[in-house]
């Protein structure tokens, strides 16, 4: 026994073989539960402490970089890795296996909740669900909020994504640009104030030696080159063109694919961060389902396995049977769902794909990190935002646009909003508990009443 780890534990681990790392990969997707940082920590005591596939220092290499990026970081986490240690094959097996299993589940609930809905049962339990979908969207803002904004130049920032999109109804595109713009300005001017918030902790335990250990050279495929980074760039602009190009017999799947191509690039700031903008598009702009149905959505997003951006999945299903892209229900529903799943994944694919030999170039120059963190902030202001927007469809259901505040104001949802809230800030409640308790409390207040 050495410094508390055997002799047997300091050996290199055999390197997994393409079969194995399958097989891992689908055990995760479907036990993938708590949001990216469940997510990461799982990945983390598996991959690092106990396969040792990847070093710790490796491992907080990657996930820095997919930090960064747009998209889900967890997600991409997973192609990174996989990709180190089987190429190309490996990541793109480790990325589809991450969100399949919530893919066929969210398609299955959609085509139920289309069906049976208006079922009073059903009723009941989304009363409860709704008003712990506005205590986990402003939890999140808290979240986000506590990490990233210190000091009042990013406060500011904050406030006035807050009061653009709230007042203004500015796009979210142009609310990231700006920031992306003040948080450029602000690293040169006062770069001690939008430096990234620090690393994501350093553990000093060994856990002994990893395949990808600290000092192990990056594999052949995982090598830079101009050539390399050409090629696979004119394969993806290739895969997503003429997908798209298949889809202009039914133009809603077209604008469903190009819709959620910009939303996968707009996902900085984890999935919180892109929710306000595939609200304004799929409810406001293009119809695809109603506010109240979002809302649905995404509390069954955070009570399934898989990045909560798969919430994506429920927008397309809903949207394609209200569009009617096929005659049939269930096949416009599967389509529209798997056109808005591709989209918005295929980009974390490329990033990690084409970016990732990159990294040590880039990673912890404050002229990438600074836009950054001010976008982080803007994204807190926007989050809010789309809070407030859940609580007024939630205390005021019969409110509309041109009547916002018509109708009796509803207390239940008020008083479950709070206790969820105070669950989740103060005594640390596990979401999906949360919300389970809440649609407990929803179905049992509907047969009272």
């Amino acid at each position: 026994m050495t410094d508390g780890i055997d002799q047997g534990a300091r050996a290199v681990p055999p390197t997994p073989t393409l079969g194995e790392a399958f097989r891992y990969w689908l055990k995760l997707g479907f036990i993938s539960f708590g949001g990216p940082a469940g997510q990461i920590a799982m990945m983390h005591q598996e991959l690092v402490e106990r396969r040792r596939w990847i070093s710790e220092h490796r491992y907080l290499h990657a996930l820095n970089y997919c930090m960064l990026l747009p998209g889900p970081e967890a997600t991409q986490l997973s192609i990174y890795i996989s990709w180190l240690l089987h190429g190309v094959k490996g990541g793109v097996i480790a990325g589809v296996l991450f969100f399949l299993p919530a893919f066929v589940l969210l398609s299955l609930l959609a085509g139920i909740y289309l069906s049976w809905g208006d079922v009073p049962l059903v009723q009941g339990i989304f009363y409860g669900i709704k008003p712990a979908v506005v205590a986990v969207v402003l939890f999140a803002a808290w979240r986000i909020g506590s990490r990233s904004i210190r000091n009042a130049y990013l406060f500011g920032i904050a406030l006035l994504a807050f009061l653009g999109i709230f007042f203004f109804r500015i796009d979210f595109p142009w609310i990231v640009l700006a920031a992306a713009i003040l948080g450029a300005i602000g690293g040169k001017l006062l770069p001690e104030k939008f430096r990234g918030g620090g690393a994501h902790g350093v553990s000093h335990q060994a856990y002994g030696p990893a395949i990808i250990d600290d000092e192990t050279p990056p594999p052949a495929h995982a090598k830079f080159s101009w050539t390399r980074l050409g090629l696979t760039t004119l394969v993806f602009v290739a895969v997503w063109a003429v997908s798209m190009l298949g889809l202009g017999a039914v133009p809603e799947l077209a604008n469903m694919g190009e819709f959620f191509t910009k939303a996968a690039f707009l996902t900085i700031g984890g999935a919180y961060a892109v929710l306000p903008y595939v609200y304004q598009g799929a409810v406001e702009h293009f119809g695809w389902l109603s506010g109240p149905q979002m809302m649905d959505g995404l509390a069954l997003g955070e009570t399934t396995p898989g990045p909560l951006i798969m919430v994506v999945t429920w927008v397309g299903y809903l949207g394609g049977v209200a569009k009617s892209v096929f005659a049939d229900p269930v096949a416009a529903g599967v389509a529209g769902a798997a056109v808005a799943t591709f989209y918005t994944f295929l980009p974390s694919f490329f990033f990690i794909l084409v970016g990732a030999p990159l990294v040590e170039a880039t990673r912890g120059e404050l002229r990438f990190t600074a836009p950054l963190t001010a976008i982080t902030a803007a994204v807190v202001g926007v989050v809010i935002n789309l809070a407030a927007f859940f609580a007024w469809h939630t205390f005021w259901p019969k409110a509309t646009d041109a009547a916002p505040f018509a109708g009796p104001f509803d207390l239940f949802p008020l008083i479950v909003a709070i206790a969820a809230f105070v669950a989740l800030w103060k005594f640390k409640a596990d979401i999906i508990k949360v919300i389970g308790v809440c649609a407990l409390l929803g179905l049992l207040y509907s047969f009272i009443v």
